[in-house]
């Protein structure tokens, strides 16, 4: 597999690299055109690996630069580049709800630049109207430390209160700071993780960045900087804009100069008519001495190192760089398409990369290529190109360099998605940090070894020489038990049925040991009776489907949306369950809009291909529309009929469907409980696909039962009755949980607010544009 590194060489001799080996930080004005797609990603990385300078992008909105700023990242790793975001991200977020992983992004990139650490800076206008500390202030802010430094413990809590970090127990944001013994946790606004710095009397012995919600141990580091909230701390004298802090240090590639001024112009008027509200009740400065406005913005640019590489130029070009180039073809899954362009690529003597950030597209394209049939004929087969495990957000054709660089997911039409900091993660242990801080005194709790107890808060204990933190649990009869905060992995937030009081456990006695033996007793006996369910399931006889044919490959990998971990194991888990020879009854549990339904189709493409019938049974008419759009819309590319009925539908359609499917000339029926009625007759029923049972009432559940005898049944749920549930848990039937959402889905977010029509009017037009 062709690396990345080796495609960068290449482009290392065009004709942009070489003219950008010796360029002037200032006044040079040079034009690119002809760029398309991802074409400036490689040129940039391409020139960034050797090149003394700092290269600010300026892309003409959020979206392009977080495409931008990805691909950099995947073509130098993940350090190279920079994401310089605006400080919130919405018209309805104000201060308090300012995201701090733009402030840390902010605060990381004036870091760096601190540092003289070359990178790829990449922002959009609104970032780079707001205004930043001066590299003096910056410098004159934040705290340097070293692992062997002599520093007094006092003197750094006195400065981290100057800084307006707030001491808390435990550090579960930016901003924070906790002290335990001669540990300090600090969490600086320019890293994404909280540092822990270990002193040995005076001196410092260690510094570790940590998980927050675990607290354990991530990377070491020699040296750290501390660097306080820089947004917040903006005074009159120390706000310059990005440019002029990066002053003669940076290269600067604007896409479109006109554009960037009108953005930077409509900012600051909506920051005037703010403050002309309320200039009379604040002592808050003037917008200009935050904003960035537009006679600043060409002051500092005309003197500067410019790049235009848009559409649109707006200077004098001191030199002008022309460029033989193609945006990747939209194919629209069209692989006889595909394979004709791509046979005129290679008789051309192009070199044909395919980037995919997942080897098994790669697989799939290849697999396509080799197995694509036309009127009996293989065309595809001679076909050679690079897999690159690379993603890249837009394909191109280069005819200078003769490359062409295409990305799995437009061949196939699927969503592409940008990935940016998150703000915190949840851990999975069984009682995080985060949990810990909102667990109120008298909450009960269950220690793995103790049983059921009250939490009574934290408390700091002395062990030999050294202060440890500590939880304090009660028990029965006032008994008291400490657990270390090493130790928090054996303790759980207590769940029981709601509304009744657990019985709490006596230290020293077996109660709690008993219980758990009687427990492990009865796990026993379920895995006997399993054991006994599972050969009689292997005993039945059922159909075998075949392996993948390379028209699944195909339906996969044309899926819109990126497949998540547990959404990919849950289809690997449905085929191998049709591949065998006994039937399949498998429940898949997920969320609504988790990706269950794309789990049913690939499915029921299986069976379909297989020659046999499906049939998808739904509780509402309505769902069992949507589901046949869904599956139509899916399935037009390939020869598989699908067809529903429901009441909405006419009598006479209603019978010639059913007549249809009585033929075998329907391969795959939507409907509700009409779909088990004594009328409907299959030529060749394989698969029983059920959305929703619970929804089902007692008689439509006894007629499945004769129906799905000896069929594959697949049922999907978001939310199982405890029935479907229970036989899922003790084996009688398979089980696949979908927890992971789409890459693309973003956290449902509630702010309350005043009732102001500015706001909602600011944040429609927001999510419009957006």
């Amino acid at each position: 597999m062709e690396s990345i590194k080796e495609i960068l060489n290449q482009f290392r001799k065009s004709k942009i690299y070489n003219r950008f080996q010796n360029i002037p930080l200032t006044e040079q004005k040079t034009h690119i055109q002809g760029l398309r797609g991802s074409q400036i990603s490689f040129f940039l990385a391409a020139i960034q690996e050797e090149s003394p300078n700092i290269h600010l992008v300026v892309m003409d909105d959020q979206e392009e630069a977080a495409y931008l700023y990805n691909d950099i990242q995947h073509l130098l790793g993940e350090h190279k580049a920079l994401y310089f975001p605006a400080s919130a991200r919405a018209p309805y977020q104000f201060a308090e709800h300012t995201q701090n992983a733009n402030v840390i992004q902010r605060a990381e990139v004036l870091t760096e630049i601190n540092a003289s650490k070359k990178r790829v800076i990449v922002t959009y206008p609104e970032a780079l109207a707001e205004k930043v500390i001066t590299q003096r202030a910056l410098e004159n802010t934040c705290q340097n430390i070293s692992v062997g430094d002599a520093l007094d413990m006092d003197f750094l809590i006195e400065v981290l209160f100057e800084y307006e970090f707030h001491r808390e127990q435990f550090v579960t944001e930016p901003g924070q700071f906790a002290v335990r013994g001669g540990l300090i946790d600090v969490w600086s606004f320019s890293n994404d993780r909280p540092y822990r710095i270990e002193f040995f009397g005076d001196e410092i012995e260690s510094i570790r960045s940590f998980d927050p919600a675990d607290q354990i141990s991530v990377n070491r580091f020699n040296k750290i900087t501390i660097t306080p909230n820089v947004q917040e701390r903006l005074k009159e004298e120390e706000q310059i804009s990005l440019l002029e802090y990066l002053s003669n240090q940076a290269t600067f590639w604007i896409k479109n100069v006109e554009l960037l001024s009108g953005r930077i112009d409509k900012n600051f008027e909506k920051a005037q008519a703010a403050w002309d509200k309320i200039k009379e009740q604040t002592v808050q400065l003037p917008p200009e001495k935050y904003y960035l406005t537009t006679p600043e913005l060409h002051t500092q640019i005309e003197s500067a190192s410019i790049v235009e590489f848009g559409s649109k130029f707006v200077f004098k070009a001191d030199e002008v760089i022309r460029l033989e180039s193609q945006a990747q073809p939209s194919f629209n899954k069209n692989f006889e398409l595909l394979i004709e362009h791509l046979q005129k690529l290679q008789k051309e003597r192009y070199a044909i990369y395919i980037l995919s950030d997942k080897s098994k597209q790669l697989d799939r394209i290849q697999s396509i290529l080799n197995d694509f049939e036309v009127e009996g004929k293989q065309i595809g087969k001679d076909i050679q190109f690079q897999p690159v495990l690379c993603a890249i957000h837009e394909g191109f054709k280069d005819d200078d360099l003769k490359i062409a660089i295409y990305t799995d997911h437009q061949i196939f039409d699927r969503y592409h998605r940008f990935k940016l900091k998150d703000s915190f993660k949840r851990s999975k242990q069984a009682l995080t940090i985060q949990e810990l801080t909102g667990l109120q005194k008298g909450d009960y709790v269950t220690h793995i070894d103790h049983g059921i107890g009250v939490f009574d808060g934290l408390e700091i204990l002395e062990v030999g020489d050294k202060k440890q933190e500590a939880i304090r649990l009660l028990y029965k009869d006032k008994d008291v038990l400490y657990v270390s905060i090493q130790s928090l992995h054996r303790v759980a937030k207590y769940s029981g049925k709601e509304g009744k009081i657990p019985k709490v456990n006596k230290l020293g006695t077996n109660t709690w040991k008993n219980k758990k033996a009687a427990t492990k007793k009865k796990v026993k006996e379920i895995a006997y009776d399993l054991i006994q369910l599972y050969a009689k399931r292997k005993t039945s006889e059922g159909f075998a489907f075949s392996k993948d044919h390379h028209f699944q490959n195909e339906l996969e990998a044309s899926f819109v949306f990126e497949d998540t971990p547990d959404q990919e194991k849950a289809t690997i888990d449905v085929k191998k369950g049709m591949e065998r020879a006994f039937p399949m009854d498998r429940l898949i549990c997920g969320d609504v809009g988790f990706g269950k339904t794309e789990i049913a189709i690939r499915a029921a493409f299986k069976a379909a291909v297989d020659g046999k019938q499906v049939a998808v049974l739904v509780p509402t008419t309505i769902l069992a529309f949507q589901h046949f759009k869904t599956f139509k819309e899916r399935l037009e590319a390939f020869p598989v009929t699908v067809d529903y009925i429901n009441r909405f539908r006419s009598t006479k359609e209603q019978k010639e469907t059913l007549q249809k499917l009585e033929e075998g000339k329907v391969d795959i029926i939507i409907g509700t409980h009409r779909l088990v009625g004594k009328d409907i007759k299959y030529k060749d029923l394989g698969l029983l696909i059920i959305d929703e049972e619970q929804k089902f009432g007692v008689a439509v559940k006894d007629k499945l039962k004769t129906l799905k005898a000896n069929l594959d049944t697949l049922t999907l749920t978001a939310t199982p009755i405890p029935r479907t549930l229970q036989f899922s848990l003790l084996g009688a039937r398979d089980l696949s949980v979908i927890n992971t959402p789409p890459p693309n889905r973003y956290p449902v977010e509630t702010v309350v607010i005043g009732f102001s029509e500015e706001t909602i009017r600011d944040a429609i037009s927001y999510e419009l544009s957006r």
